[in-house]
């Protein structure tokens, strides 16, 4: 257990914006910010503020599709965490 990496982790989730946000990414697998910004009702900087974030814990990738760039969970551990919190 790397007790620095999963606090980082939790510290990461431990937000209710950023919550809502990786258990839509999971729900929906992927979305782009846009999206994001109409679903959670907030300004497109803070959204990507909140992604940002989300990113520097290797929560979330992005990848680009055109114009638009989308997001996804990937850290193992966060989605056996979102799993956990949906029982």
């Amino acid at each position: 257990m790397n007790f620095k990496h999963d606090s980082d982790i939790l510290k990461a989730l431990g937000h209710p914006v950023r919550l809502k946000m990786v258990f839509g990414l999971v729900k929906d697998y992927d979305c782009n910010v846009n999206k994001m910004v109409r679903e959670l009702k907030l300004p497109q900087s803070t959204v990507s503020q909140h992604l940002s974030i989300l990113k520097s814990k290797g929560i979330i990738v992005p990848r680009k599709e055109g114009v638009k760039t989308c997001y996804k969970v990937v850290d193992k551990k966060v989605l056996e965490i979102i799993d956990l919190l949906k029982r």
